[in-house]
């Protein structure tokens, strides 16, 4: 049996400025942005550029309970939102230059450069470049 994981849902308070913010300040990808009537949402999907891995999708805050979950969908933690990148210095210097916040500066694990960084909504996300020797390494290959 092969199974993978295909999208990770982030909650958002709006689809345009969330779209506006990864494909301008991350610069993902727009995967696909279709409008579904029959439940008045739109299904919006974003990857980094260049990645045949998980995507994200951008799902907006239908109720009140949902909208009080973004930018704290991890309660304070890494929301499970791992960057994985071939160049730290390249993606760090360039979200620096594009005013993406970073809460915790780069430094050297074990496994690799990492810095934490807030998305738009406050959400905690880890810029990682792995080490030649870490089996995540792979994935970028």
């Amino acid at each position: 049996m092969k199974q993978s994981i295909v999208h990770i849902t982030l909650v958002v308070n709006d689809y345009d400025e969330a779209i506006d913010f990864y494909t301008k300040k991350l610069d993902f990808t727009l995967i696909e942005d279709t409008y579904q009537p029959e439940q008045n949402k739109r299904w919006v999907v974003v990857s980094p550029k260049n990645s045949n891995s998980t995507t994200i999708l951008l799902a907006k805050a239908s109720k009140p309970i949902q909208k009080d979950f973004i930018g704290n969908q991890a309660g304070g933690r890494v929301f499970l939102l791992f960057l994985a990148t071939d160049d730290f210095v390249r993606d760090y210097n360039n979200y620096l230059a594009k005013g993406i916040e970073f809460v915790r500066e780069p430094k050297v694990a074990d496994y690799g450069k990492v810095a934490v960084f807030k998305d738009l909504y406050g959400n905690l996300w880890d810029l990682v470049q792995f080490g030649e020797d870490h089996i995540m390494n792979q994935r970028l290959d």
